[in-house]
């Protein structure tokens, strides 16, 4: 059977040459289709790779987003004159509009199917820049626009599939997002360490509401001798991150940059994951730190209940309220025994929400295959 071409369309940044998660899930997928990727590469990283067309960061840094936005449309366009695809999986409304756009440009009839993996609402109010929050009427405004336009639509989540039927349409797929099975499933959970350790995962931004955990941190830090929080990532809200370290050194720890491998070992060495966001289509994180039999805090919005069940396999808190949030961690931190028994449950879910890297390219080529044949 031959494979479908599918054009990937996102703002993922994507480093070259591919390794271990990536590597794995780029693999599947190009076992079931033809792939061309259209998305972001990290400073200093290549552009250009098999499959892979990445933007460069854009300059000057501020103005890095736009400037990808705005060159979206002809990119596209170059790909569908080019390579011809027969279908275009895009993620998100933003990279969606551009896809319409670019079709037009180069009068080609390949089919959209919008991804969507999180709350559109939420791009211009809880990330990057305040200023950001200028464009909350166009932002709002574009949903409407282009999710009744896309060919099919597949969503991640209960509060995913929630705001495309808002809008009158129902989701052609409903699966997860691509969780590293072999990084964080194929391993026993390892035993809880001796010191009580806390780890938080994601981009520094409001959606992950880093600034909630920074409030809460010395709250819970004070309570709990010795235990650490260690946070992972990079984003806006770095200069909190590291007051945090510079005001608790002994009791937090940051690292910008992990890769999948690096994370696993770093769950390894907690007793929860914390992922108190505001905003999540399918917390992924919150399933990693399953697989690693780790108890998850979590914010109790969007997608994170989908995962999370209140004191079953983590404990859910309200994402703005810091108090709630250092309680949570005291609770867990201070009580191996409640550690190991969420841990023991979310592991469960793990093993119930992670596929494999076949799994995942198999779904993936149903969903074209059904667009194409619908």
């Amino acid at each position: 059977m031959t494979r479908p071409r599918v054009l990937f369309v996102s703002r993922e940044r994507i480093r070259l040459p591919l390794a271990g998660a990536q590597e794995r899930k780029w693999a599947a997928v190009e076992t079931v289709v033809e792939p061309r990727v259209l998305a972001a590469a990290p400073a200093g990283a290549p552009t250009r790779g098999g499959p892979f067309r990445l933007a460069a960061p854009g300059r000057p840094g501020f103005a890095d987003g736009a400037l990808y936005y705005l060159a979206l449309p002809a990119r596209i366009a170059r790909e569908l004159r080019s390579f011809r695809p027969d279908a275009a999986l895009v993620q998100g409304v933003q990279e969606a509009a551009a896809f319409l756009i670019g079709r037009r440009l180069a009068r080609d009839d390949a089919k959209l199917i919008l991804d969507v993996q999180g709350d559109w609402h939420e791009s211009t109010r809880l990330y990057g820049s305040p200023f950001r929050r200028l464009l909350n009427p166009v932002n709002d405004a574009l949903p409407r626009l282009v999710v009744p336009r896309a060919d099919a639509v597949r969503t991640v989540s209960t509060q995913t599939s929630g705001l495309v039927r808002e809008l009158g349409v129902e989701p052609l797929a409903v699966f997860p997002s691509y969780v590293d099975a072999d990084a964080f499933l194929a391993r026993p959970p390892a035993p809880l360490p001796a010191t009580p350790r806390a780890v938080f995962v994601g981009v520094l931004e409001r959606y992950k509401a880093v600034d909630t955990l920074v409030e809460a941190w010395p709250r819970a830090a004070s309570q709990l001798p010795g235990a650490i929080l260690h946070l992972v990532g990079d984003g806006s809200l770095r200069d909190r991150v590291r007051a945090l370290t510079e005001q608790l050194p002994a009791q937090t720890e940051w690292s910008p940059e992990l890769d999948a491998d690096e994370v696993s070992r770093a769950m390894d060495d907690a007793w929860l994951v914390c992922l108190p966001s505001r905003s999540e289509g399918l917390p992924r994180v919150a399933l990693e730190g399953a697989c690693r039999g780790r108890a998850i805090v979590g914010g109790n919005r969007a997608g994170i209940p989908d995962v999370v069940h209140e004191g079953e396999n983590g404990l859910l808190v309200d994402p703005d309220d810091p108090d709630a949030l250092a309680a949570a961690l005291v609770r867990v931190l201070s009580d191996r025994a409640e550690a190991e028994r969420l841990g023991a449950a979310a592991r469960r879910t793990g093993e119930e929400w992670v596929v494999t890297p076949a799994e995942y390219g198999a779904r993936i080529e149903q969903l074209v295959r059904d667009v194409l044949a619908g």
